[in-house]
């Protein structure tokens, strides 16, 4: 008999490519059973349907495979993220295997924290995309197989190969040792070959934090002439994202908002069953309040050169400040030499009371924030949002733009923060300047935001919820290789 999923893996309406993906790394489990190192019983078109044991019990500790095609540690939310999740679930006596490529996390410090086991295994790419020697050309020594060929190619042409090169090369390591592992949890990178991590038995369980079709829309938007043609195959594989989401069983995806769950539904076709809202949490005692703040001082962190993240927005809100302000603004970004960002700062003559920085260790970013009075975040779309929730559990008064899920993070009422019109300059620097000016609204709302953070976005919290995703995928797992074998 053959599953509905085996099926679909050979639609001749999927792309060739993706395909080629999924099968190449389907063939690791072929490979496996001419090796006699799996497969014992049952099998469908060569796929053991008992590779896996029962789904441990409520109280017996999981074994987790946490795959993240980049993990930068400090910055960008998927780095974040992985640290942070890693931790809540090894806090609560799972072990943790991350499989990351380059940038890749920092799990240092977390060892006299865990109640279970945590270690890294490292998948290393061709690393074109290193902050020290970004678009760099390969040696031709460093080509070892075709995933690499692809993945240089792919850049060559203008196209990001990260999350498809990254599946290919985890894939077959996850499925020679599937054995280990109750549960692989994918964050983000939604490549056609980490489909076959469940055709070898393994439950797969996706992070999508928000559709980057978001992202690509608002790129375009952005740009003219040749760009626009870049920009669209830079997000080429926007496309394959959606397609491997689509394919993805009922209730194995996690989504950290309701807006990403109904944005992922119109953008990528997905089905509401799919879904679970899983928030993303913070360090309540890392971010935290730590005295005196620096009159004036207000924090963005946002990646500069990105559209989306606003931060154009935010430098015309402050130049239509008075010059008497105390106002200042501190970024934390890399700002792109000669680029938009930084013509701009020059352009609105800002200069003065701008400040970029980049590459501070948590506990550095942790202490910039709670300095500022106010922190800011003037996204025109977020699927969550990291800066924002870092603030509020830092004691600052926030404004946030009411895109995405900004009304849900922050609140609608604004009793924990402001919202301002996204895109629109002035509404923003109204809202700047009624916090400038009000010392006990400030005050008001840096201790309602710290409140509404710790009550509801706690990583412990967060991980307790993904426990009981892994559990359930795991259940429905089983169950379905159990019916599959039926007579």
């Amino acid at each position: 008999m053959t599953s509905a999923r085996s099926s679909a893996r050979f639609n001749p309406n999927e792309c060739g490519r993706d395909r080629w993906d999924h099968l190449r790394a389907f063939e690791c489990t072929q490979h496996l059973t001419r090796r006699g190192q799996g497969l014992p019983t049952g099998s469908i078109d060569g796929v053991s349907t008992t590779s896996v044991g029962p789904v441990p019990g409520r109280d017996v500790p999981l074994r987790i495979a946490l795959t993240s095609y980049r993990s930068k540690p400090h910055s960008g939310g998927q780095g974040i993220y992985v640290r942070q999740l890693a931790r809540a679930l090894t806090d609560l006596g799972h072990d943790v295997e991350v499989f990351s490529g380059q940038p890749y996390p920092d799990l240092s410090g977390l060892e006299a924290l865990e109640d279970g086991s945590l270690r890294l295994t490292e998948v290393p790419s061709l690393d074109l995309y290193n902050d020290a020697d970004p678009f760099r050309t390969p040696g031709l020594r460093e080509f070892r197989n075709l995933t690499d060929v692809l993945e240089y190619a792919t850049m060559c042409t203008a196209g990001f190969p990260e999350p498809r090169t990254f599946a290919r090369r985890v894939t077959p390591r996850l499925i020679e040792r599937r054995h280990e592992f109750d549960v692989v949890h994918d964050n983000q990178t939604l490549a056609p070959a980490l489909l076959a991590v469940q055709d070898a038995g393994l439950p797969l369980v996706t992070t999508l934090h928000h559709p980057i079709s978001v992202d690509r829309r608002v790129a375009l938007e952005d740009a003219t002439g040749w760009k626009k043609l870049s920009q669209r195959r830079w997000y080429g594989f926007v496309r394959m994202q959606a397609r491997t989401a689509r394919r993805l069983p009922t209730g194995s995806v996690i989504t950290v908002s309701e807006n990403s769950r109904s944005d992922a539904i119109a953008d990528f076709g997905m089905r509401e069953d799919q879904f679970n809202i899983v928030p993303v949490g913070v360090d309540t005692d890392v971010f935290a309040p730590r005295g005196p703040r620096i009159p004036g001082r207000i924090v963005c962190l946002a990646s500069a050169d990105t559209p989306l993240k606003g931060v154009p927005v935010l430098l015309r809100a402050l130049a239509a400040l008075p010059e008497e302000s105390p106002a200042h603004l501190v970024v934390v970004s890399k700002l792109t030499k000669g680029g938009a960002t930084e013509r701009m700062v020059r352009d609105l003559g800002v200069g003065n009371r701008v400040r970029f920085v980049h590459g501070l260790t948590q506990e550095e970013l942790a202490e910039l924030i709670a300095s500022a009075e106010i922190g800011c975040v003037p996204s025109l779309y977020e699927g969550f949002s990291f800066p924002a929730i870092e603030a509020m559990a830092s004691g600052c008064a926030l404004v946030a733009s009411d895109a995405g899920a900004l009304p849900e993070v922050v609140g609608r009422d604004g009793s924990a923060g402001l919202l301002a019109r996204a895109g629109d300059p002035g509404a923003l620097t109204v809202a700047l300047e009624k916090l400038l000016g009000d010392a006990d609204l400030r005050a008001r709302l840096g201790a309602a935001g710290r409140e509404r953070v710790s009550r509801r976005f706690s990583w412990r919290a967060v991980g307790e919820q993904t426990v009981e995703v892994y559990r359930a995928a795991g259940a429905r797992n089983l169950s379905e290789r159990a019916t599959l074998v039926k007579p």
